[in-house]
């Protein structure tokens, strides 16, 4: 048995063989878990099972599932073509248990199956338990005969699992393959367990307990088993391979890489074969799948896996687009196993070749993108890290590639800053897709959108209403009464208050009873259509079935709704100033400000954003009534209502009109006129004043308006004419002078810093184009000193001035900042490189300044330290690695 087909239907069969049902691997994008980006362990399909909100006329399992891990918690992304075993896509073989066997038989067969149907041997394998699990470590005694010294607790969450803080859980045992001694590691639990001789092969989860709460953990009247083997990794150890890249499926897909670009599949280029190779599996599954390559969600996700390994056929040579066609490969491995592929063929084909079309104009973009941020940037600055960020992560142009274009000028890129942006962008998709485990109470508002019907929603007309309780959630749990000082999710029949959609804020406000009062603090909407309120329980209980009072807190829903109103109202005069290609991409209205993000290809000058701001102040001062209208949606568009990004409509539509255009085509006609499903004014003049503060973009093509209503418009010009005057008293001249006055105090502060430059310049070489102290070493003269407010970009052009038209000469420069670190630089003439190297010298000042290493080139080199106080010793330090 070697190849990945057999092993895959080997595994399979044994189990069916054993009373198993073979259950068809589920979709990428998975049904029952509406939390999850993508189906990413071998259980997802089968999580409402275990927690017992499903049945299934089987009790126990046996898959191999499709998975993806590239977005959100689980991303290996950056990884993958670069280690032995990170993939985006990987199939997850597993046997499953629902209250059927536990322990024993879930040991026993996985024993059987690894030694005698992999045909494993024995003195390569061992096992990890979970410290506590005495139970388990004696089956693995008894059954698989291992001794003591291969069976390894393990006290860490490693070998506990959890589906989250409360629910089912239980302790694993982990099965390990020890790929020998020529390998460097140790087992699991030892110093060197990050090493690559012993690989995890198969867990086994032994689900035995429910975590009631965080303190108390309870028997689980029916324990299961959920165990996870990765196809890649034991199709390694079975074909005698420590590289999931070296087995026979990969090698199929790279050597057609291979055979159409003519590069060969080892040396510098070997990455980006495997990253193909893994990337066409992502692809194409996922496609077939149903999800499509675009800018958010799932689709962006797989946006860059497709495109990421584009970049890499680039870097192959390739000219046009390849990775289509490598599907036929893929196709022929994987087809009979997974049909989709089969079935979904053309469509994979066509989108992958649209896709590598469309990037190769971005790369292009990219390019030119990149040239801009770094017109001017000279050789040794740096890009910094936010926009290499976006050019990785907005116009699809990889960090490295950024750092390739960029090596020729000796220009870097500020690796911790990109880094910052990385983890900020990570952090957003955790908060927008987060795993099963983090988010399971979630599947609560499904279970009660199928009981109930959805919420009827009377905020339109009304801000007070009556209503009764449906539903009280508590901690994730269904509860049926809630008491002063609990936190509360409230699911009523009816309810005035907004759940946030389409852009626009949730309501908050109060709902009472006779004896109770709740604080809302937020609404949201779940499952099918129901209103979720957020409350604190202040005073009192409330009760299932209970009539109650709600209102929404007047204040705050007039701002949201002011806001709202003037979002419609500056969208179309942007499309009128700015042309119709401009459509809203995402909004976000708050109480207190206006946010939404417009297509359009370059920013917005300060006289279009002038004219905007006009023209909707212009429908504001009409104070036209705002109208709203139910129709049909294909009416609503053809009658020139515009569809907003993000919302979805229904067969009816709610059609919002707002003010008469005065001027341009519309003029006479309605001005505004939007299928929107939020809150508006009842009157243009409501919303008092519009005011534009900011303006700037948020991707490719893309940009962001910010503007502010009412009251805090007022706020926000008093301020302003206040800093204004402020500057003006300090200035000592009149308001409407000031800004001349600045512009003429820059110009002077530009001056008088070119002048300082200069004097220190002058100061650091002594008055005379060189350092004043420089001594001889034998046939060398070395010229070193430690400057003072020089700052460290400046020592390269100050050691190029101080060596030019010496020879055989050594020029040292260290500068000292205000947190005593130090930056040195090292410059040789040309006629010493063949037996003196700046790298070697700056090194030597490295380690004496308490720094590592330094870098550059044989005539030149930059290191630091972080101690200052020694800059005499490195100077000394080099001046002995002279005299040798």
């Amino acid at each position: 048995m070697s190849g990945v087909n057999e092993i895959r239907s080997t595994f399979l069969d044994f189990f069916k063989r054993n009373g198993h049902e073979v259950v068809a691997s589920s979709p990428l994008v998975p049904h029952n878990d509406p939390t999850l980006m993508f189906t990413n362990a071998g259980m997802v399909p089968f999580k409402n099972v275990f927690t017992g909100l499903e049945n299934r006329p089987y009790s126990t399992a046996t898959t191999a599932q499709k998975c993806v891990r590239a977005g959100g918690k689980h991303n290996d992304l950056d990884n993958v073509g670069y280690t032995a075993r990170h993939h985006t896509f990987f199939e997850m073989m597993g046997n499953f248990s629902f209250g059927d066997y536990f322990k024993e038989q879930a040991i026993s067969l996985a024993w059987e199956l690894i030694t005698k149907e992999f045909g494993l041997p024995k003195d390569k394998l061992l096992a990890t338990v979970y410290h506590e699990d005495d139970e388990a470590f004696e089956l693995w005694r008894k059954i698989a005969g291992l001794p003591e010294d291969r069976i390894i607790r393990i006290p860490t969450s490693d070998n506990f699992w959890s589906m989250g803080d409360t629910g089912p859980c239980g302790p694993c045992s982990e099965i390990f393959y020890d790929h020998g001694e020529h390998i460097w590691g140790g087992p699991p639990g030892s110093p060197e367990e990050d090493g690559d001789r012993f690989i995890e092969i198969w867990n086994l989860v032994f689900m035995q307990y429910e975590q009631i709460t965080p303190e108390r953990r309870e028997d689980l009247p029916r324990p299961s088993i959920d165990t996870g083997m990765g196809l890649e990794r034991v199709a390694a150890v079975l074909q005698g391979k420590h590289d999931n890249y070296d087995i026979d499926l990969f090698q199929k897909l790279i050597g057609a890489s291979v055979e159409l670009t003519g590069v060969k599949a080892e040396g510098e280029r070997q990455a980006s074969h495997r990253v193909i190779a893994d990337h066409l599996r992502a692809s194409a599954f996922l496609i077939a799948d149903g999800v499509l390559p675009s800018n958010e969600g799932r689709g962006y996700v797989l946006r860059r896996i497709m495109r990421r390994a584009m970049r890499h056929a680039e870097l192959l040579g390739a000219r046009e687009p390849i990775i289509y066609r490598l599907l036929p490969t893929l196709v022929s491995e994987m087809g009979r196993a997974y049909p989709e592929l089969q079935r979904a063929e053309a469509l994979i084909s066509e989108t992958l070749k649209l896709e590598e079309t469309r990037f190769r104009k971005t790369l292009d973009r990219g390019l030119t993108l990149l040239e801009e941020a770094t017109r001017d940037l000279s050789k040794g600055d740096s890009l910094d890290g936010e926009t290499a960020f976006k050019l990785y992560d907005t116009y699809g142009f990889p960090l490295d590639l950024t750092q390739d274009a960029l090596r020729a000028r000796d220009i870097h890129v500020d690796l911790t800053g990109f880094q910052d942006a990385m983890h900020r962008q990570r952090a957003e998709a955790r908060a927008h897709w987060a795993g099963s485990g983090d988010t399971a109470t979630e599947t609560i508002w499904f279970e009660l959108g199928e009981k109930h019907e959805a919420t009827e929603f009377l905020g339109y007309e009304t801000e007070k209403a009556e209503g009764v309780v449906l539903a009280l959630v508590r901690d994730g749990a269904a509860v049926e009464t809630a008491e002063a000082g609990d936190t509360v999710a409230v699911v009523v029949n009816q309810t005035p208050f907004y759940g946030e959609s389409g852009g626009q804020m949730g309501d908050t406000g109060t709902i009472v009873t006779d004896e109770a009062r709740l604080r809302v603090t937020d609404t949201q909407k779940k499952g099918n259509g129901l209103f979720i309120h957020y409350c604190e329980v202040e005073q009192g209980a409330v009760s299932l079935g209970e009539p109650v009072s709600l209102e929404v807190d007047h204040a705050r829903r007039a701002r949201l709704r002011a806001n709202h109103s003037a979002t419609h109202l500056i969208h179309e005069a942007l499309r009128q100033k700015l042309g119709s290609h401009v459509a809203q991409k995402g909004s976000l209205v708050a109480p207190e400000r206006l946010r939404f993000d417009i297509s359009h290809p370059k920013p917005m000058t300060t006289e279009e954003l002038s004219v905007v701001e006009d023209m909707a102040n212009e429908i504001v001062l009409q104070n036209a009534p705002v109208s709203t209208r139910l129709m049909g949606v294909d009416d609503a568009i053809a009658e020139g209502a515009m569809a907003l990004f993000g919302e979805k409509y229904g067969d009816e539509v709610r059609v919002v009109s707002m003010g008469t255009a005065t001027s341009g085509e519309k003029a006479g006609k309605t001005y505004s006129l939007e299928l929107c499903g939020g809150t508006h004014v009842r009157a243009t003049g409501e919303i008092g004043l519009i005011r534009i503060v900011g303006e700037s973009a948020v991707g490719a093509g893309v940009r962001r308006i910010e503007a502010l209503t009412g009251v805090d418009a007022r706020r926000y010009l008093t301020q302003q004419d206040d800093k204004v005057k402020a500057l003006a008293a300090a200035l000592k001249v009149q308001p409407d002078e000031v800004a001349n006055r600045v512009t003429a105090l820059a110009e002077e502060r530009r001056r008088l810093e070119r002048e300082l430059t200069e004097a220190r310049k002058q100061i650091a070489l002594g008055g005379s184009g060189g350092p004043e102290d420089a001594e001889q070493i034998g046939d060398i003269s070395l010229a070193a000193k430690v400057l003072s407010g020089v700052a460290a970009k400046e020592l390269k052009g100050l050691a190029d001035s101080a060596k030019k038209d010496k020879g055989r000469t050594v020029v040292v420069f260290i500068s000292v900042a205000e947190d005593n670190k130090a930056s040195v630089v090292v410059s040789v003439t040309a006629d010493l490189t063949d037996s003196v190297s700046a790298v070697d010298l700056v090194r030597v000042a490295s380690a004496a300044l308490g720094g590592k290493g330094g870098g550059g080139r044989p005539d030149m080199a930059q290191a630091g330290g972080p101690d200052g106080d020694k800059a005499d010793a490195a100077i000394a330090a080099i001046r002995d690695a002279l005299r040798g």
